[in-house]
């Protein structure tokens, strides 16, 4: 297991990261990292604080826009990466669902007790 990233608050204006996880850069390995945390995120079964996890990402996010040279440039590649793997995930998905690998629930739907 690593660790892909760890925040760590010690205090007003000092937070610290770590992480022990460096893969080599290139596409395969950026578009596997991405579509293995999409599918982490897609699903109830990424450690239960779900509504903490997303404000801290997108607070880090905030905080990253806020320091970019060329916040407008780095928003529009967001935009475009994330519209394009969006694409790619809902066709999966569909695909899944199509061949009974896996079954979607709408968002604010549970799946049924028992299920996991």
């Amino acid at each position: 297991m690593k660790k892909i990233l760890e925040v760590l608050y010690y205090g007003p204006n000092d937070i610290r990261f770590k992480t022990d996880f460096h893969p080599p850069i290139g596409p395969r390995t950026i578009s596997n990292l991405l579509f293995d945390t999409t599918l982490s995120m897609a699903t109830k079964l990424w450690g239960g604080d779900e509504t903490s996890v997303l404000a801290m990402i997108r607070i880090l996010a905030v905080a990253d826009l806020t320091l970019s040279v060329n916040r407008e440039e780095m928003l529009r590649n967001m935009a475009q990466d994330s519209e394009y793997f969006a694409k790619m995930f809902n066709e999966m998905t569909q695909e899944m669902v199509k061949h009974g690998e896996a079954i979607s629930f709408g968002p604010g739907i549970a799946p049924p007790k028992g299920m996991s």
